[in-house]
C-alpha cells in the first residue's frame, strides 16, 4: 500500500505510521518539557537539583540505548516500540502524580529508558521495511513527524500548562498512549515480516547474519558509518545542544532583543527545515547520500560563522538582527539535510539485516553531543564570549564535513521514481 501525500508517495504504509508516532511523540514532549522545572521547583529545591530532572531523562536515554539495540535484536522492533512506548506513557502519568521531588526523578529516568527503546526500535524498523532507493525520503518522512510535532507542541502547552502544572504531564501520557495504540494496531507484524524479508533479499542475499557488538564492529570499520556518526554527533552538539542552549542568551545578551525573538528564530530554521525535508530526501535517493551530507554539513558550517561574524559585527541593531534570522535559516538546510542523508547510510549499512546495536551506537552519539553541547557551549561563553562559543560549533561541523569528503557513497541501486 503505498501513500499519496507528497512526502510520504511512494513509501510503504509502515513509514506513515512511524511519522505519526513520532508526530504524538514530539507533540506530547514540546507540551511536557516547559514544565518540568516549574514543577520540580514546587517542591521547594533548588534550580541545580529542578534542572537534573530534565538532564535524568536525557542521560538514562543515553546509557540505556545499547540495551535498547539488544533488546531490539532480540525480541523485534515492534514490540520493542509499543514496550517503549508504554513505559514513556505511564512513567509520565506516575510523575503527573508525584508528591515529592525525589519521586519526579525517579519517573523521568524510568521515561528515558522508554524513550531510548522506542526511538532505537522505530528508526531500525525504518530502515528495514524501505529499500534502499527510498531510505531518504523515509528518514525525511520520520524527521517530518517529529517536526510538526515539535512546533505543535509548545504552543499547545502554554494552555495545557495555564489548567495545572500537573496537566502536562497527564497530556503526554495521553499522547504517548495513542501512540502506542496507534503502533499496536497499524503496524502488522504480518506486514513487517513480508517487508523486512524482502528488502533482506534483495540486499543481504545469502550473507551471514550477525548481532550484537559483532554487527557494530563491521560497521564501524566502514568510513561511511564514521561519517555518519561524525554527523550525528556534530548534529546533536550544533542543533540540540549549542543553539537551544545558547541562542535565547544571544538574543537577550548580545542582540539585545526581547526573549521572544528567539522563538521567531527557531520558527524560521523550523519552516526552512520543513520547506527542505523533501527535496533533500529526495537528493538523498537519486544522488546518493554523500552529496546530501556534504551540503548539510557545509550550510552547519556557514550558518555557525555567520552567527560568529554577527557577533563580532559592530553593524546597527537592524542588521544585526537580519544577519542573525540568515544564520537560522542556513543552520534550518543544515539539520534538513542532515536528518535524512546519515540516516539512510546506516540503513545501507545494515542491508535490511537486524540492526538495534548499529542504530543504537548512531543514536547514542547524538545524544552525547545533546547532553555535553549545553555545558562546553556554557564554559566557552563564560570564558571567552559568544563568538568562540559558535565558532566551537563551526569547527565540529567543519570536522563531520572531513569525514563525509572521504566517505565512499553507499547508495548502490539507482531510485525508480
Amino acid at each position: 500500500m503505498r501513500q499519496r501525500v507528497p512526502l510520504l508517495r511512494d513509501l510503504p504504509i509502515e513509514v506513515a505510521v512511524l511519522a505519526s508516532i513520532a508526530f504524538f511523540v514530539a507533540l506530547g514532549f514540546g507540551i511536557v518539557i516547559p514544565s518540568i522545572p516549574i514543577f520540580a521547583d514546587s517542591f521547594g529545591v533548588s534550580a541545580l537539583a529542578a534542572s537534573t530532572v530534565v538532564s535524568a531523562f536525557a542521560l538514562m536515554r543515553f546509557v540505556s540505548s545499547p540495551l535498547a539495540g539488544a533488546w531490539t535484536n532480540r525480541f523485534g522492533e515492534r514490540g520493542v516500540l509499543a514496550t517503549g512506548l508504554g513505559i514513556v506513557a505511564v512513567s509520565s502519568l506516575f510523575a503527573g502524580l508525584s508528591q515529592s521531588y525525589v519521586q519526579l526523578l525517579v519517573l523521568r529516568g524510568i521515561g528515558g529508558i522508554g524513550s531510548a527503546m522506542f526511538t532505537v526500535s522505530a528508526m531500525a524498523l525504518l530502515l528495514r521495511v524501505v529499500s534502499a532507493d527510498l531510505r531518504g525520503r523515509a528518514a525525511a518522512a520520520w524527521q517530518g513527524g517529529f517536526l510538526i510535532g515539535g512546533v505543535s507542541g509548545p504552543a499547545i502547552g502554554g494552555l495545557v500548562l495555564a489548567i495545572s502544572i500537573r496537566a502536562p504531564f497527564f497530556f503526554y501520557a495521553g499522547t504517548l498512549a495513542i501512540a502506542t495504540v496507534v503502533a499496536l494496531v497499524f503496524l502488522s507484524p504480518q506486514r513487517i515480516t513480508a517487508r523486512e524479508e524482502s528488502v533482506e533479499k534483495s540486499e543481504a542475499g545469502d550473507d551471514v547474519k550477525v548481532s550484537g557488538w559483532t554487527e557494530l564492529k563491521q560497521a564501524l570499520g566502514t568510513r561511511a558509518y564514521r561519517a555518519a556518526l561524525a554527523v550525528n554527533l556534530s548534529s546533536g552538539l550544533t542543533a540540540f545542544g549549542l543553539r537551544s542552549a545558547l541562542i535565547p542568551l544571544f538574543v537577550v545578551e548580545a542582540l539585545r532583543q526581547g526573549p521572544s525573538l528567539s522563538g521567531w528564530a527557531f520558527l524560521v530554521a523550523a519552516v526552512v527545515q520543513a520547506i527542505l525535508l523533501l527535496p533533500a530526501g529526495r537528493l538523498t535517493d537519486l544522488r546518493g547520500r554523500r552529496p546530501a551530507m556534504i551540503i548539510g554539513s557545509v550550510a552547519s558550517v556557514i550558518g555557525m560563522a555567520i552567527l560568529v561574524a554577527d557577533d563580532l559585527a559592530t553593524a546597527s541593531t537592524t542588521l544585526a538582527v537580519t544577519v542573525f534570522f540568515l544564520s537560522m535559516a542556513v543552520l534550518g538546510v543544515a539539520t534538513a539535510f542532515l536528518g535524512s542523508a546519515p540516516s539512510a547510510v546506516v540503513g545501507d549499512i545494515m542491508g535490511g539485516r537486524q540492526g538495534g546495536s548499529v542504530v543504537a551506537a548512531y543514536q547514542m552519539v547524538s545524544d552525547f553531543g545533546a547532553v555535553v553541547g549545553p555545558l562546553i557551549g556554557g564554559l566557552l561563553l563564560d570564558l571567552y564570549g559568544f563568538d568562540w562559543a559558535f565558532a566551537f560549533g563551526a569547527a565540529i561541523s567543519a570536522t563531520a564535513l572531513v569525514f563525509v569528503l572521504f566517505m565512499p557513497e553507499t547508495l548502490r541501486k539507482p531510485a525508480q521514481v
